[in-house]
C-alpha cells in the first residue's frame, strides 16, 4: 500500500511531500511461513558504552540516531516482490 507523508516548516507550510510503497500481506502463518521474528535493536549495555567512551574523551553529543542502524539484514529465504495493480514504472 502506499503512504503518503507531508513535510512542514516551521510555520506548517508543506515544503515536500513523501510517498513510500511499503508491502502489506497478512497472509502468512506462523509455523507455515515462518518460524520466529525478531528485530534487531541496540542492547542498553551498547549505548552506555557509547556513552562512557564519549564522556571518557570529553566528547559533546548533540544528537544519537540509530534509526536504520540494523535495517540492512540478510534474508534467507527468497521472497518475491511484486508492483500494485495500476502502477506504472517509468
Amino acid at each position: 500500500k502506499w503512504i503518503f507523508k507531508n513535510k512542514k516548516d516551521e510555520s506548517s507550510l508543506v515544503i515536500r511531500n513523501k510517498a513510500r510503497l511499503v508491502a502489506v500481506d497478512y497472509s502468512q502463518q506462523e509455523g507455515i511461513d515462518y518460524d520466529e521474528t525478531f528485530a534487531h535493536v541496540a542492547r542498553i549495555e551498547a549505548i552506555h558504552l557509547f556513552l562512557a567512551y564519549d564522556a571518557h574523551k570529553d566528547f559533546i553529543v548533540y544528537q544519537m540516531d540509530v534509526k536504520t542502524a540494523f535495517l540492512n539484514e540478510i534474508i534467507k529465504e527468497e521472497v518475491y516482490v511484486g508492483q500494485p495493480p495500476g502502477f506504472v514504472s517509468k
